[in-house]
């Protein structure tokens, strides 16, 4: 627990402060902006300061002892919240004075101000900032969970205590959001509660415990206020999205599959205001399903550590509040319009994704087992396969990575022509070998020999790190258990939950055919001949597979070349008497990205196009549009880049 006898930073209130310039620690390196200056240290160690400084590049903190001194600075973009809490009071039996020293963390339990539990002795003011940081190692890397406590006791009146703690939490909560006119206390821009919809049938179907046990908390330490529903049946989403006045809520979060998330976005598409409503509702996903090809894609494009956690990584996600434009691929067949976000499939990887539904309990191995019975089993269909091909230089769309400081990339979402993502590969940062992680993996402690290691950072800051993030989980007894018919999740943050008592207003499910909006096609009607400067294919097919994410789900990497917003369809072509050998070395190449032959192949092509059309001459076989099945028949799509916007990390 940290100790503040004095403070160093001078003025009473912070409102638009003009901050301090202070040379770079590294040659070279570029001076960073100091905003916030503290000197704290361990009542137990005295000849141990600690100085905690808040620069424009993250949280600095530096220790002293004995003449040395080491440092370490946690980035901004890896803190997602900081709260401002009053110690709990004492229970019975325990004999521990309030003006005990606390070098440990396990004496320390803290609530909020008025919560009716605090301390009334004790006038100390904590400022607790949590921050998941990115650990690299040689499987990838992982983000580890850190807590940072920091207790200001300068003052005889807590009120004294809590109006510097108080500084703090609005000099970081300003920062973290991207701005820098910062002010005494913090007012958020946006006010909106974040609406969630929740599949608990997805997957395995665990999603509601996943929700409750992995991503609330995070949602809690940003202080993300959300309003929670739960799908009761198929096309639930959907309903919701289309017929409810969705701008009380400044954003939807879909948990579950690929699929809530296909539900979601054609809601949009099927009301009046859809140009409006595309234009200010972002949708970000939480993936709880089989696939997950959205979420895998936002972290791959985004360098972000996935496969260990991809439930936090999608959730650190959401609460940074930051968006990229998302091309959504208008997809037509004999009776309907639907509008795409991942892929339209026709033969075997179709096959594969609806045959293995009757195998949805085991999760995404499904998919795994029935590619061994389809392969034995090997279909072809006869049909034509006609496309537009795509114009201009991939190679450079290929070379940068969407989603620039701004968060916006690639134009308005009203503007319908092909644009180029322009933004610029992200930093990676680099886990030293001398920097300081609280104990943490991927961190090397033999160095630490010198007179300021006696102490650690986990005795100053209460650190608490490790892997298995339900260690540090508290149960919230407000929540009843995920499998009660009562179930009810509440965050902190006065966030409500609603059950579909609401769904069917104004809605006639079956009765009335909905209207689809969204914009026009650019292409001949499915029924009209195509003009010459499509080119088509004719014969047998195994599959024919267009995508415009990088991944169909979590380890079939299909189209490594393909940006979120670069108005490109990669479709993938295999015609028949391709070899069972070419076809299985395809098949386990799609979990690196490494299923293309290194050589030109008559039998396997990814072509890149704008839009596409596919006729198959026979009558039984499967069609997706987003791993859901469709009438099979001629379907044809196109590509609208930039149309939507999505959630991403940075």
């Amino acid at each position: 627990m940290v100790d503040k006898p004095r403070m160093e930073y001078n003025g009473e209130e912070i409102v638009n402060p003009s901050p301090t310039i202070s040379k770079g620690t590294d040659c070279g390196s570029p001076p960073h902006v100091v905003y916030l200056t503290e000197t704290f240290y361990i009542s137990s160690k005295k000849n141990t300061v600690f100085e905690v400084r808040l620069t424009d590049k993250g949280l600095s903190l530096k220790k002293q002892s004995n003449g040395s001194t080491k440092e370490q600075t946690i980035p901004l973009k890896d803190i997602i919240g900081c709260r401002c809490l009053r110690s709990k009071r004492k229970t019975k039996g325990n004999s521990a004075c309030a003006c005990t020293s606390m070098s440990g963390t396990a004496q320390l339990k803290v609530v909020e101000e008025n919560s009716g539990e605090q301390d009334e002795s004790d006038v100390s003011a904590y400022l607790y900032m949590y921050a998941y940081i990115l650990k690299r190692s040689r499987k990838g890397g992982f983000r580890e969970r850190t807590t940072i406590t920091l207790r200001f006791r300068s003052f005889d009146k807590y009120e004294d205590n809590n109006k510097e703690a108080q500084k703090w939490r609005a000099a970081i909560k300003y920062l973290t959001a991207g701005e820098t006119s910062i002010r005494p206390t913090y007012q958020p821009k946006e006010t909106r509660k974040m609406l969630v919809i929740l599949n608990p049938k997805s997957g395995s179907g665990k999603a509601r415990e996943t929700f409750q046990q992995r991503v609330a908390p995070v949602f809690a330490e940003a202080e993300i206020s959300y309003d929670l529903h739960i799908t009761k049946k198929s096309d639930w989403a959907r309903e919701f999205v289309r017929n409810r006045d969705i701008y009380l809520w400044r954003g939807i979060v879909v948990v579950g599959g690929d699929g809530i998330f296909y539900e979601a976005l054609n809601g949009l598409f099927e009301r009046e205001d859809w140009q409006t409503a595309i234009e200010e509702l972002t949708i970000g996903i939480i993936p709880c399903g089989s696939g997950n090809g959205l979420a895998r894609t936002i972290a791959y494009l985004y360098d972000e550590p996935f496969e260990t956690k991809p439930i936090l990584a999608s959730a650190l996600t959401v609460v940074k509040g930051k968006h990229s434009m998302l091309d959504v691929v208008r997809v037509e067949t004999r009776s309907q319009i639907v509008f795409s976000f991942l892929s339209v499939g026709w033969g075997l990887i179709s096959d594969i994704d609806i045959e293995s539904e009757r195998l949805r309990a085991i999760g995404g191995q499904r998919f795994a087992l029935w590619s061994v019975h389809r392969l034995i089993s090997l279909r072809t269909y006869h049909g034509k396969l006609s496309y537009l091909p795509a114009l201009g230089s991939l190679t450079t769309r290929s070379n940068s990575l969407p989603g620039g400081e701004s968060g916006v990339v690639g134009g308005g979402a009203g503007l319908l022509k092909h644009s180029i993502s322009y933004n610029t590969t992200l930093d990676c940062q680099d886990c030293r070998s001398d920097s300081i992680g609280g104990g943490g993996r991927g961190v090397d402690d033999s160095h630490n020999n010198c007179d300021a290691c006696d102490t650690n950072f986990s005795d100053v800051l209460s650190l608490e790190t490790g892997n298995n993030l339900d260690s540090f989980r508290p149960r919230i007894d407000s929540w009843y258990s995920a499998t009660s018919r009562k179930s009810t999740y509440f965050s902190t943050v006065d966030s409500i939950y609603e059950s579909d008592r609401a769904s069917n207003e104004g809605t006639q499910v079956g009765a009335n055919v909905v209207q689809m909006y969204g914009p026009p096609s650019r292409i001949p009607a499915l029924t009209a001949p195509l003009s010459s400067n499509w080119k088509t294919i004719s014969g047998e097919f195994v599959m024919v597979h267009a995508a415009y994410q990088t991944h169909l789900s979590t380890d079939c990497f299909f189209a490594p070349l393909s940006k979120l917003n670069d108005g490109v369809i990669w479709l993938l072509v295999i015609k028949a008497g391709v070899s069972r050998s070419q076809l299985l070395s395809f098949m386990l190449g799609l979990s690196s990205g490494t299923h293309m032959p290194t050589r030109e192949n008559e039998f396997i092509q990814m072509i890149p196009v704008t839009a596409f059309r596919i006729e198959p001459s026979g009558t039984t076989g499967h069609m997706t549009v987003d791993g859901e099945n469709v009438e099979y028949g001629p379907i044809q799509a196109e590509i609208f880049p930039s149309l939507a916007k999505v959630m991403v990390p940075k």
